[in-house]
């Protein structure tokens, strides 16, 4: 009889003192804290990628186009009743309807212009008098994010009109001419001269290079002012700046993501690829979504 060759089996002791099992043919290394570590990091870093991506993409336009209609709604009651303010009122809060058509713009005004309410629409500036009242109005707007409502005002010519509707009826403005860093200003409207400006990031979409502004003048009877916040206004409402207010909630939905994509990778190797996925991937892209909409708030506010 031949004698069939066999290989030798290593059971040298490790250095804890077990001896070394042979490795099967399909069997797999253990994961060791390395592997991990790598899992999870590739795990917040597509969470985070596909959450930003969505936010400031086609779930910010369908949020964008979400506000809008409840907050037409809600400003259409309120003319309807005649309770739409008339000056200063909470943050959020419908104050004008904004109607352009010949860029296709018809947007609900909020009052104060943070990130967050830019998110929904155009802001008022609170520092400024509402539209159709003696002074100077200023409307903000994103230029490309969540909607991009004033990505077109460039496109206005001089001598065009539009119509902002309030409390106080429905007002007419004519375009004096667009205006970049570096032009000169109008003359600031004395006496019952009522001046508008609208106002959004100028540049290539997504990456601003400074402010474009719209300069528009009264050409309807001015109403009674209803005066403005008082104060200084915060920095977090300045033009191109911010949302301060976003780093907390930011902190701890990263947190929260970070404990979630550790148990993701922790679990594939006990549970295995397929079954890992289908429980972890709603809980990654949601809590995704959440820091990306945080993240989003730090971004200049006429993105």
């Amino acid at each position: 009889m031949t004698a069939t060759a066999t290989e030798p089996v290593d059971v040298r002791p490790d250095p804890a003192g077990a001896v070394r099992a042979p490795a099967g043919p399909g069997s797999a290394p253990a994961a060791g804290p390395g592997l991990w570590a790598a899992g999870a990091a590739l795990a917040i870093l597509g969470a985070l990628l596909l959450g930003f991506v969505a936010e400031v993409g086609p779930l910010g336009h369908l949020r964008h186009e979400r506000d809008r209609r409840v907050g037409y709604a809600e400003l259409r009651d309120k003319l309807a009743n005649a309770t739409a303010p008339l000056g200063p009122t909470e943050a959020g809060a419908p104050v004008a309807l904004l109607a352009i058509p010949q860029i296709g713009v018809r947007e609900v005004v909020r009052e104060a212009t943070t990130a967050e309410v830019l998110a929904s629409g155009p802001g008022h500036r609170r520092d400024t008098v509402l539209p159709g009242q003696p002074g100077t109005s200023i409307l903000m707007g994103r230029q490309a994010g969540y909607g991009g409502p004033f990505g077109h005002i460039g496109d206005l010519e001089r001598g065009e009109t539009f119509t902002v509707t309030t409390g106080q009826g429905e007002h007419a403005y004519r375009v004096l001419g667009v205006r970049r860093a570096g032009d000169p200003q109008p003359a600031r409207p004395t006496g019952e001269a009522g001046l508008l400006t609208l106002m959004t990031a100028d540049g290539t979409p997504y990456m601003p290079g400074g402010v474009l502004q719209v300069d528009a003048e009264l050409v309807s009877p001015a109403q009674q002012s209803g005066g403005r916040a008082p104060g200084r206004l915060p920095a977090d409402e300045a033009p191109m700046a911010g949302q301060s207010t976003a780093w907390m909630p930011l902190i701890l939905w990263g947190q929260a993501l970070l404990l979630a994509a550790a148990a993701l990778a922790w679990a594939r190797v006990r549970w295995g690829r397929a079954h890992t996925w289908l429980v972890g991937f709603p809980v990654l892209a949601a809590l995704g979504l959440a820091v990306s909409d945080q993240a989003a708030l730090l971004l200049p506010n006429l993105l």
